[in-house]
C-alpha cells in the first residue's frame, strides 16, 4: 500500500508540475543564464513541499472556502505576469539586456529571489494544484499512506525543478547565438501575456 501510494503521489505531482507555465519558464531562463540557479530551484522546491504538506494536512478545504482570496491572488498574479511579459518583449525587441550566459550570474540576487517568490506564490492555480487537488487525492489513502502519497508528490517536484534548472545548461551551445535569446524571450512574452489574460478573463472556479 505504501509503495503504491508513493507511486500515485509521484505520478500526480509530475502530471501537475511538468507543464508549460510561468514558473517553469522562469526556472528555465535562469538555468540557461546560469544565474542563481541553486536559489531559484530551492525556492521552487521548498514552496511546493510546503503547499503539498498543507494540502495533505487538510488546509485545501480552507482554500475552497475562501474563493475571494484566490481572486485577489488572481489579479495580483495577472498584473505581475503582464509586467514581466512587457519586459520580455522589450528584451526580445532590442536583443540585449545582458542575456548571455557569461554575464547572467551578475544579476541581483534579491531581485531574482523576489521574482521567484512571485512566480511561485502569486499564481492561484498553484494552490488549487498542490493544496486542493493533491490534498484531496491523498485522502484516498488511509493513515500513513496519505503522507506517503504527499511525499511522492514532493519527490516529483524536487526532481523536476532540479532537472529543469540544471539540465537546461545542456542547451547553452544553442543560446550562445543572440538570436536564440531573442526568440526565447519572445516566446516567454507571449506565454506570460497569455497566462495574464487567462487569469483576468477566466474564473478560478
Amino acid at each position: 500500500m505504501l509503495f503504491t501510494a508513493t507511486l500515485a503521489g509521484f505520478a500526480t505531482g509530475a502530471g501537475l508540475i511538468i507543464a508549460i507555465g510561468a514558473q517553469n519558464a522562469f526556472v528555465l531562463r535562469q538555468g540557461l543564464q546560469c544565474c542563481h540557479v541553486g536559489l531559484v530551484v530551492a525556492v521552487c522546491i521548498i514552496g511546493d513541499i510546503v503547499l503539498i504538506i498543507c494540502g495533505v494536512a487538510g488546509m485545501g478545504a480552507l482554500v475552497r472556502e475562501w474563493p475571494e482570496l484566490l481572486q485577489v491572488l488572481c489579479f495580483g498574479g495577472a498584473a505581475f505576469l503582464g509586467v514581466y511579459s512587457l519586459m520580455a518583449a522589450q528584451r526580445a525587441w532590442h536583443g540585449s539586456s545582458g542575456l548571455t550566459p557569461t554575464t547572467g550570474s551578475e544579476a541581483n540576487q534579491g531581485r531574482v529571489l523576489l521574482a521567484c517568490l512571485a512566480f511561485t506564490f502569486l499564481n492561484p492555480h498553484v494552490y488549487l494544484d498542490t493544496m486542493v487537488l493533491v490534498g484531496s487525492l491523498s485522502t484516498r489513502y488511509p493513515g500513513m499512506a496519505q503522507w506517503v502519497f504527499g511525499m511522492g508528490a514532493c519527490i516529483a517536484s524536487a526532481l523536476w525543478f532540479l532537472l529543469l534548472g540544471y539540465g537546461s545548461r545542456l542547451l547553452l551551445p544553442v543560446f550562445r547565438n543572440p538570436n536564440a535569446w531573442r526568440v526565447f524571450d519572445g516566446m516567454i512574452a507571449i506565454l506570460m501575456m497569455t497566462l495574464c489574460l487567462l487569469l483576468v478573463l477566466r474564473p478560478i472556479f
